[in-house]
């Protein structure tokens, strides 16, 4: 299904009923990454996925994608569903997405897990391989995104998961370089909100010993 924020098109899908339960992507993925765990989840919850902004079927807005761009359109989308209070759980940058709505609407969040994500923002050497990787993304956008997805895995789970991955790097491969680009200086913008979590009730982090967020 298709909203249209700022002119541009957002695509999200929903399944079952009850309580309200968002799941937000990670970078360079889309709202398919939850088909596996969404029979499961929709057997006694309403679930909604969301394409964020440059990702999937949904457009690019700009050449920045703020996390609180992407807030906006969680936003609009469950106001278009009359959807009042929900759960969030998100994957990496979803993650972030999760708390930059939680700060800008603290009243319509009942609870949040972060899956390999964080509350702080990016450290100085993060933020420079932020900036590098869009620098030479346009020529060399395959190997950035191939990159990008083999440090997500730890060396034993790239051989247990193969075919799951190589699934994982096409969906990847398919994203915009305009979309990578902006998501990408989004985050590396984005603020510190571990204040913003410690103030949610209901507060899950899930993470492994090798994630690297």
């Amino acid at each position: 299904m298709i909203v249209v924020y700022k002119g541009v098109n957002i695509f999200y899908t929903e399944k079952g009923a009850g309580g309200a339960v968002v799941l937000l992507h990670g970078f360079l993925e889309n709202s398919t990454m939850w088909d596996g765990a969404l029979e499961e989840i929709s057997k006694r919850n309403r679930v909604i996925t969301i394409d964020l902004l440059g990702h999937g079927k949904s457009d690019c807005l700009g050449y920045v994608h703020t996390m609180e761009d992407m807030a906006e359109v969680v936003k609009v989308i469950l106001n278009h569903l009359k959807i009042r209070k929900a759960i969030f759980i998100g994957h990496s940058m979803g993650g972030y997405v999760s708390l930059a709505f939680a700060d800008k609407y603290p009243k319509n969040i009942k609870g949040i897990c972060l899956m390999n994500s964080t509350s702080q923002a990016d450290d100085d050497e993060r933020k420079e391989i932020r900036e590098k990787a869009n620098k030479i993304v346009r020529k060399n956008f395959s190997m950035i995104v191939k990159m990008a997805i083999n440090n997500l895995f730890a060396s034993t789970s790239k051989e247990l998961f193969f075919n799951e991955i190589e699934k994982v790097l096409n969906e990847a491969l398919k994203t915009p370089v305009r979309g990578y680009m902006a998501s990408n200086e989004g985050m590396r913008l984005r603020k510190n909100r571990e204040e913003v979590l410690k103030q949610i009730p209901k507060r899950r982090i899930i993470a492994g010993k090798q994630t690297l967020f």
